[in-house]
């Protein structure tokens, strides 16, 4: 490596790329045990893709799951995913994974502010699969409060605007949502929901620009970064990496792009380089490459920060290494819909939920069911790619979008007036005038309709089998029989939302083994180098299993990635010698 005439190097033990849960894990995993630590993201914000999710993680067999007497086992999990995935499972990984994710969880509960709940009704996505899980593979971070992040919390990437309510509060998922549902109906929940405004209100009069209550993603990103900052590790935005440094075939470094008026700035890491840069969302040559819909035209909707261009792979492309080939589907897919707003460009909104409620359709242009509606996000937009669709609409009827709202419409008593007016929500008096209103053949949207509730109306769905799954079952309404995932609609008017195909991250990343080294065009590791959350290669090969399969294996191989870098074996709980000067102290080979 030529260094004559650029600026001298800054040393450290670990360079970590990015500010998402894998990057974070990584960081407070190597700070824990007394290396020096350097966080680079290349945006303004901190948090990247993983400050927008839902903050959810799969981690079967964890402490928790134990604690509450729940019947799992790792061969459950490992059975469950072979009848899944079928021969694209990289078995050596994902055992790999499923050994070290209970243990990393357990590390940065006792070492960080990481804080989980077990979800014991979160089924597996796939719960007719053999070694499915009717619950408790999943688990919900747990709220925090955002004010302890100091300056941090201005730089905290926020939750997408739809997810915010009352003017900037955030919800919670598993603690709030139930009652925001619900707040019309019962009293205890509408006092729940009127504590959230009081809360978010004082926050906004504080000077906050928004409620400091942190929930779903925003409080995982939170919780780390709290830690980051007992840790005294420190964390540069608008840090954009043009290169990484090489010296004797092994990664150690990376080169700032120069500043204005500057040369490159020069980073050593004795221990290496952690990729966990996110995907290529936001990187329209490789959306096409990538995305065929997008290929022929369609309108995709990319939920990630538009930071996600795919930085992993232009940094590992010089050292030989290629994307990974065995995803079914390059992406997670969501529908959304795109709320208009006063200013600016629309807002999305991801319809991870609501489609199999009572009450509810999806059809595509041509007003035909296409897709069983109770399936994961995942699959609702697999079957609109499969069926070449560019867009669906969502169909409900009064009743089922007073009671469970329908996108960024919420239930009753939220007004409906402002979704009218801007085109967001369509109304029709009967399915005729709702069909003018969608630009869909009425007759079709008739025959539809029809049939369908004729056959929910008992319950049943001979085209497509809703309610079939205890999963499908556990998204539906529990009060309601005798399908909770299936009613009639049948109380006019009706209204309609337009849904297109979306991303929430992208499955297509770096090869790396199961102490997630980046693997090269051989399947060589690259020595130094490391990838973790969707800059890696998807485990599950593009499926969806479950909630929190990205962020489980992102914090689980943050923690691995960190523990390789620094020499731990497998079982070790001694940290290396950090003050030898010597590099060879973070080169031992990770035990089996």
């Amino acid at each position: 490596m030529n260094t004559e005439g650029l600026p001298a190097p800054e040393f450290v033990d670990l360079v970590v790329l990015g500010s998402g849960a894998a990057a974070l894990a990584a960081a407070a995993t190597a700070a824990g045990c007394g290396a020096r630590v350097l966080v680079l993201e290349k945006t303004g914000l901190l948090g990247g893709t993983s400050a927008l999710s839902g903050g959810e993680i799969w981690v079967p067999c964890s402490d928790a799951a134990r604690e509450a007497g729940l019947d799992d086992s790792l061969e459950a999990c490992e059975t469950y995913l072979r009848a899944l995935i079928g021969p694209d499972l990289e078995v050596a990984r994902v055992r790999a994974y499923l050994q070290a994710a209970p243990r990393a969880l357990s590390w940065l509960e006792a070492n960080t502010e990481l804080r989980y709940a077990l979800m014991p009704r979160s089924a597996d996505y796939h719960s007719e699969l053999p070694g499915a899980s009717p619950g408790g593979r999943s688990l919900a971070v747990q709220p925090y409060e955002g004010a302890r992040l100091g300056d941090d919390f201005r730089r905290l990437r926020p939750p997408l605007r739809n997810a915010l309510i009352f003017g900037g509060t955030s919800v919670c998922t598993r603690l709030d949502l139930p009652h925001l549902l619900a707040a019309g109906r019962r009293g205890a929940s509408a006092w729940h929901a009127a504590r959230l405004i009081v809360r978010g209100g004082f926050d906004r009069l504080a000077g906050h620009p928004r409620g400091t209550r942190l929930t779903n993603g925003n409080a995982l990103v939170g919780r780390l970064l709290a830690t980051l900052r007992m840790q005294q590790v420190p964390l540069r935005t608008q840090a954009q990496v043009s290169r990484l440094l090489v010296e004797d075939g092994r990664v150690a470094g990376v080169a700032l792009a120069p500043g204005e008026g500057g040369g490159e700035t020069l980073i050593r890491a004795r221990c290496g380089v952690v990729l966990a840069t996110g995907g290529f969302s936001a990187h329209p040559d490789s959306r096409r490459q990538h995305f065929t819909h997008v290929g022929r035209g369609a309108d995709h909707q990319a939920l990630p920060p538009p930071g996600n261009t795919g930085d992993a792979f232009s940094l590992a492309a010089p050292l030989g290494v290629e994307a990974g080939a065995n995803a079914m589907r390059p992406a997670a897919w969501t529908p959304v819909s795109l709320v208009p707003t006063r200013h600016g460009e629309p807002a999305p909104f991801p319809h991870f939920s609501d489609r199999g409620r009572p009450g509810l359709v999806a059809v595509g242009p041509d007003g035909r069911r296409f897709v069983n509606e109770s399936l994961s996000y995942h699959e609702f937009v697999s079957a609109m790619i499969e069926r070449g669709l560019d867009h669906a609409w969502l169909v409900a009827d009064h009743r089922a979008l007073r009671r469970y709202g329908l996108g960024a419409v919420r239930p009753f008593p939220s007004p409906l007036a402002e979704h009218l007016r801007s085109g967001y929500l369509l109304r029709g008096g009967d399915w005729a005038a709702l069909a003018r209103a969608m630009a869909v053949p009425a007759d079709a949207l008739r025959q539809t309709l029809e049939l369908f509730n004729r056959h929910a109306a008992h319950g049943k769905d001979p085209a497509f089998r809703r309610g079939g799954s205890l999963f499908e079952r556990r998204c539906g309404d529990a009060e309601h029989s005798p399908n909770p995932a299936l009613g009639p609609l049948d109380t006019p008017p009706f209204y309609a939302v337009k849904v297109l195909p979306g991303d929430i991250g992208t499955f297509v990343g770096l090869p790396t083994d199961g102490a997630a080294r980046v693997l090269d065009a051989e399947g060589r590791a690259v020595p130094g180098l490391y990838a973790a959350g969707n800059a890696a290669h998807s485990l599950f090969a593009g499926h969806y299993p479950s909630a929190g399969i990205t962020l489980g294996p992102a914090l689980t191989f943050g923690w691995l990635s960190a523990r390789h870098a620094l020499g731990y074996g497998a079982d070790s709980v001694n940290p290396i010698d950090l003050e030898s000067g010597t590099r060879d102290a973070c080169t031992t080979t990770l035990s089996a």
